[in-house]
């Protein structure tokens, strides 16, 4: 096991320095200067001299090589400095740290009732295969795995909110602060957050649990005169779940990728808003903080993900 840890670790870090160079040198091969972006936008070009332009270039280390500014970048980033925002003036930390809960909070709840529901969903439709439920989910799924989620979004604002004024249809607050508004708020995010793991989930979970009940030991505790529920639950269930986790650290990304979606779509000042107004800025050390972060994330909970096999599945044995 140990063995094991240490190799994801490595790869893990091979990864991380593969994602910062791509997206550090696909940010600086996009046409423009974010300088001149944020100036045109503040109205402050036109009266500013080259002198303060070029002072302002070397203030961010713009003027630099560019393998000097990414050794720099990650020097800071290894000491827990992320740099200051070229679009905002701002502590890039201290942004992400504003933002980040809101995200988090979104993206547990979505991946709470994506996996929750998805493996009862999945679970349902492969005991009562070919039933009328069976039958109902199976095709939900596939409007679920299908549905683009911005356009998910503006059908439940308009139905939701315009039409019914059942929900807000923008905004956010902290459960913290009003608990009841905030849950109004959360509710259509999360589902055009959750919909596609929870249809993703059903899915898989249908297909491992129809082929772990066709196992011999399966069978065997049938000719027991067990029952089903415990069959279903002690014998089948455990095993049928391993894909079923794999899929959820894959989904772990797909959550924050649709944040980028969903929080611009309801007005959410998340990180996927943040970022996605960071690249238009072209702000450079934003783009690179946020994507840094959620790579750390992402890697972290599918090495967790990994290492949870041995326990889903005793037979497992890392080399």
């Amino acid at each position: 096991m140990t063995t094991y840890i240490i190799r994801r670790l490595i790869q893990a870090l091979v990864v991380l320095i593969m994602v910062t160079l791509l997206i550090f040198f696909i940010m600086r091969l996009l046409p423009g200067d974010p300088l001149l972006i944020y100036l045109a936008q503040s109205a402050e070009l036109e009266a500013m001299p080259p002198e303060m332009l070029d002072q302002l270039r070397h203030q961010f280390g713009l003027d630099r090589p560019l393998m000097v500014q990414y050794f720099t970048w990650i020097g800071g980033v290894l000491r827990g400095d992320f740099g200051t925002s070229i679009f905002y003036h701002h502590d890039v930390g201290a942004l992400m740290a504003q933002r980040f809960p809101v995200t988090l909070h979104l993206g547990l709840l979505a991946l709470f009732f994506g996996a929750t529901f998805g493996i009862l969903a999945g679970l349902a439709a492969a005991v009562r295969r070919g039933k009328w439920l069976d039958r109902i989910i199976t095709p939900l799924t596939y409007i679920g795995i299908t549905i683009p989620v911005f356009w998910l979004g503006i059908l439940l604002i308009y139905l939701f909110g315009l039409k019914l004024h059942w929900l807000p249809i923008a905004g956010y607050t902290s459960p913290l602060e009003n608990f009841w508004l905030s849950t109004r708020q959360v509710i259509m995010p999360v589902v055009c957050l959750a919909v596609f793991g929870l249809a993703a989930n059903a899915r898989q979970m249908r297909s491992a649990m129809l082929e772990v009940i066709r196992q011999d030991y399966v069978r065997t505790a049938w000719s027991k005169g067990l029952s089903e529920r415990r069959i279903i639950i002690k014998h089948a269930m455990k095993n049928s779940l391993i894909p079923v986790i794999t899929l959820m650290g894959i989904g772990v990304g797909i959550i924050f990728g649709g944040s980028v979606l969903v929080e611009t779509v309801f007005a959410i000042p998340g990180v996927g808003r943040l970022l996605v107004s960071s690249i238009f800025a072209q702000d450079y050390v934003v783009v690179q903080a946020i994507t840094f972060v959620i790579a750390v994330i992402v890697l972290t909970v599918n090495l967790i993900v990994d290492i949870s096999y041995g326990w889903f599945d005793p037979r497992i044995r890392y080399g």
